[in-house]
C-alpha cells in the first residue's frame, strides 16, 4: 500500500521493513551486500523503469530516501537478475535496463591522462578505469550507442542521452592491433567501441 506522494507504507519482507526505518539516515554507509547469501524469497513487485523511476505495486515511489535505500542493498547476480538482498532475505525484482543512470560528467587531463567522471542519479560517484569500466551496447530500436559503466559490483549506470553525446565528444581514435578504432581514454584504460557498433550507427 502507498500514499498519495507514492511512499511506501505498507506490508514489506521483514528485512526490507527493518531497513526503511533508517531511510532518512545521512549517515548510512553501504552495506556489504556481495557477503550475504540468503535464501531466495520470491519477487516483490517492485520495477525501475528505463528512466530510472522506481515503481512499487505500479506506482512511482515518492521518497528520494527510501529509494536510496533500496537501492543500497540492490545487488545483480551471476543469473542476470537484480535482488534486493538483506542479511535474511533475497527478493526478485525487475529492472527493464539499467539500475542507474549517469547524469553528470566530469573531465580531467587528456589523451592516455584523461579521467573520467561521473555521478548517478542517486548520487553515486563513479572515476571510470579498472576498476569501474565502461562499455557499449547498440540500442536496438535506433541503432544508437548506449554506454553503461559499472558502478559497484554488477551494478552498471547507463548514461543518459546528453550525457552519451559528450562521452562521445571525447573519443578518438588510436591504431590498435586489428587497425584504427575508436574509443576512450579513462584512468588508463582505454575502452574501445566495437567496430560493428560505429558501422550501425
Amino acid at each position: 500500500m502507498q500514499n498519495g506522494s507514492g511512499d511506501v507504507t505498507g506490508t514489506m519482507p521483514g528485512g526490507l521493513k527493518a531497513l526503511m526505518s533508517r531511510a532518512d539516515r545521512k549517515d548510512m554507509a553501504l552495506p556489504p551486500v556481495d557477503k550475504w547469501n540468503p535464501e531466495f524469497c520470491g519477487d516483490l513487485d517492485i520495477r525501475i523503469a528505463r528512466d530510472g523511476t522506481w515503481f512499487y505495486l505500479g506506482s512511482p515511489i515518492g521518497r528520494e530516501a527510501l529509494v536510496k535505500l533500496f537501492a543500497s542493498v540492490l545487488r545483480k547476480d551471476e543469473d542476470g537478475r537484480h535482488y534486493l538482498v538483506t542479511p535474511v532475505e533475497k527478493i526478485g525484482i525487475t529492472v527493464e535496463d539499467a539500475p542507474l543512470l549517469a547524469v553528470e560528467l566530469a573531465v580531467e587531463g587528456d589523451g592516455q591522462s584523461q579521467l573520467v567522471s561521473i555521478r548517478t542519479n542517486l548520487g553515486d560517484l563513479v572515476k571510470i578505469g579498472p576498476d569501474h569500466y565502461l562499455r557499449f551496447e547498440m540500442e536496438p530500436e535506433s541503432d544508437g550507442l548506449k554506454p553503461y559503466v559499472n558502478v559497484r559490483g554488477r551494478l552498471e549506470a547507463l548514461f543518459t542521452r546528453p550525457l552519451m553525446y559528450q562521452l562521445v565528444d571525447l573519443m578518438e581514435q588510436r591504431d590498435g592491433d586489428e587497425g584504427t578504432e575508436m574509443g576512450l581514454w579513462s584512468g588508463g584504460e582505454f575502452f574501445r567501441v566495437a567496430p560493428e557498433f560505429l558501422a550501425a550507427g
